[in-house]
């Protein structure tokens, strides 16, 4: 699910909108992460989406990893921060830990599939790769940004 997301605000008065999406970077004790290969373009991506308005972050990476997998999850902590400026969307990152339910998919995925960090490198563009390696690093939280495609290094 995806909000519109104004980009131009010089024809009204308000500025521009974001939306905050949530996601999971789901790590097993072996080191495995979780990915979906979503259903409306093919991609390899972790497993989040759009943060409902009455919704605590924790709670909206739960539902969205539990819908888009089957996977029900403990969240651990903030990872990163990602914007996409491009489209005006802020991710927020959490590590988690499964804690039951069985991979299926979903509408919104075609595979869900248990990754080593060197197939989550190989399977997935960069600006959703970093999030998930970023999410094993203990130097974690990042805050990054990209244009959808290539992450904007840090000024």
């Amino acid at each position: 699910m995806f909000l519109y997301v104004s980009t131009s605000w010089r024809s009204t008065s308000t500025p521009p909108l974001h939306s905050v999406s949530v996601a999971g970077a789901v790590v097993r004790e072996d080191g495995r992460l979780l990915a979906i290969r979503r259903a409306d373009n093919g991609t390899w991506e972790l497993p989040g989406g759009v943060l409902e308005l009455d919704e605590a972050p924790e709670d909206g990476v739960r539902r969205e990893v539990w819908e888009e997998t089957g996977i029900q999850v403990e969240v651990d902590e903030l990872t990163g921060v990602y914007k996409n400026t491009s489209r005006g969307i802020v991710a927020l990152v959490f590590r988690c830990k499964p804690s039951g339910g069985t991979e299926r998919t979903s509408d919104e995925s075609t595979a869900v599939d248990w990754l080593t960090p060197e197939e989550v490198t190989e399977r997935m563009s960069e600006v959703f790769a970093v999030r998930l390696l970023d999410a094993l690093d203990a130097e974690a939280p990042y805050v990054r940004s990209h244009d959808g495609r290539h992450l904007i290094p840090a000024r």
